[in-house]
C-alpha cells in the first residue's frame, strides 16, 4: 500500500493542516481507516492520535481511493472541533448507547375461562337486491 499525498495546506485559524491523499492498494484488500491513518502518520512524522481521517472515496475497478484528513496539534483539540460520528470511525471516542426506559407494566386484562364463554353461530349474511334501474327513454322519431 502506497499513500501519496496531493495536496497540503496548513488552516492557521483551526490549528490543523489538511491533506488531500491517494492511497493506492494493487494486490491487496482496500486498507481500512486505522491502517490509512497509521500510514499518514509515519509520513507526516506525527502521532496516529493528532491524524483524524475524515472520508475514503475508493474508485470502482481499480485499486486506488481518493481521501482527505486532518492533522492536529493534539487530540484534545480534534475532539473539540470534529463532530462525534468522525471521532467513534477515527476511534478517538467510544459510541454512547442509548439507555432504554423499562417498558411500563400493562395492567392484567381478565379474560372468562373459554368454556364458561358461549359463542353462538355466525349468521348468514343476506344481500337485498335493488331493482334494476331502467335505461332512460328516448324520444321516439316523428313519422312524416
Amino acid at each position: 500500500m502506497e499513500i501519496e499525498i496531493t495536496s497540503k495546506v496548513n488552516n492557521v485559524l483551526l490549528d490543523r493542516t489538511e491533506v488531500h491523499f491517494i492511497v493506492t492498494h494493487t494486490g491487496e484488500a482496500t486498507p481500512n481507516r486505522d491502517i490509512i491513518r497509521n500510514e499518514l502518520a509515519e509520513k507526516l512524522n506525527v502521532k496516529k492520535e493528532d491524524v483524524i481521517v475524515k472520508a475514503v472515496r475508493p474508485g470502482f475497478g481499480n485499486n486506488k481511493m481518493k481521501g482527505y484528513a486532518k492533522v492536529y496539534s493534539s487530540p484534545d483539540k480534534a475532539k473539540a472541533l470534529e463532530p462525534d460520528y468522525v471521532l467513534i470511525r477515527n476511534k478517538l471516542m467510544e459510541k454512547k448507547d442509548k439507555e432504554k426506559k423499562p417498558a411500563a407494566e400493562k395492567p392484567a386484562v381478565i379474560r372468562p375461562p373459554k368454556a364458561a364463554v358461549k359463542e353462538e353461530p355466525a349468521k348468514p349474511v343476506v344481500k337485498e337486491e335493488k331493482p334494476a334501474k331502467e335505461a332512460p327513454k328516448q324520444p321516439e322519431a316523428k313519422k312524416e
